[in-house]
């Protein structure tokens, strides 16, 4: 017996579909910006900050790491508001993507920190730079160039983990794929054109990543 497909039944459903790229884009550019500010401001505590904000740092990073991200997010969405914090699906997974490539970035950018000569440091103390300028001037460029892959690995894996938000109701693109194989029974087709789009973002992303790295980061 064969199996008629009908991905027109699925592509019918385009403003449902480019809704969710456009929720799961959001997420991802909102994730990022924060994230990395995060990451970076988490990697200098833990290469240059007191003990106690150290210890803070790493607790965090440890907690993030070691556990699933649909767990966290669940814990934002579902825990919280026992303590009095309700938050709307979108901000819960904002919250969370945050969370989690906070803690990968510290860990990936304090790699590239630590490898910088410790005469490239001294060389700029020595110029009268206070340590904000040594550390955004000097340390902080050729640290994400030197991790700049990883990071861009990164921040794909946490734009592909954003398809775990439509467990809390997130209109993203696996939201979208779930809601049409619901109405038109095509669950195969619905979920192969997801994939396709997730693997056209992730290429596309990676490609403007590894572009606007060099360009706005950490320069040619």
């Amino acid at each position: 017996m064969g199996i008629a497909f009908d991905f027109g039944a699925v592509l019918g459903q385009w403003p449902l579909l480019v809704r969710g790229i456009l929720w799961t884009l959001g997420l991802t550019l909102v994730a990022t910006l924060i994230g990395m500010a995060v990451g970076i401001a988490c990697a200098w505590a833990r290469a240059s900050g007191p003990a106690w904000l150290r210890w803070i740092v790493g607790s965090y990073v440890e907690l993030i790491r070691n556990t699933p991200f649909i767990v966290q997010l669940f814990f934002i969405f579902f825990g919280l508001p026992a303590a009095g914090f309700k938050l709307s699906p979108e901000v819960a997974s904002v919250i969370a993507m945050v969370m989690n490539l906070g803690a990968y970035a510290t860990e990936i950018i304090r790699a590239g920190i630590e490898a910088t000569p410790r005469g490239q440091i001294e060389a700029a103390v020595s110029l009268a730079l206070n340590k904000v300028q040594v550390f955004t001037r000097v340390v902080l460029p050729p640290a994400l160039k030197k991790v700049w892959p990883a990071m861009v690995s990164q921040i794909i894996i946490v734009m592909l983990g954003s398809a775990v938000c439509s467990q809390i109701s997130t209109e993203e693109l696996s939201y979208a794929a779930n809601l049409i194989q619901s109405r038109n029974f095509r669950a195969f087709e619905a979920f192969i054109i997801a994939t396709v789009i997730y693997l056209a973002l992730s290429v596309a992303a990676r490609r403007l990543l590894n572009w606007a790295g060099p360009k706005f980061f950490f320069g040619k």
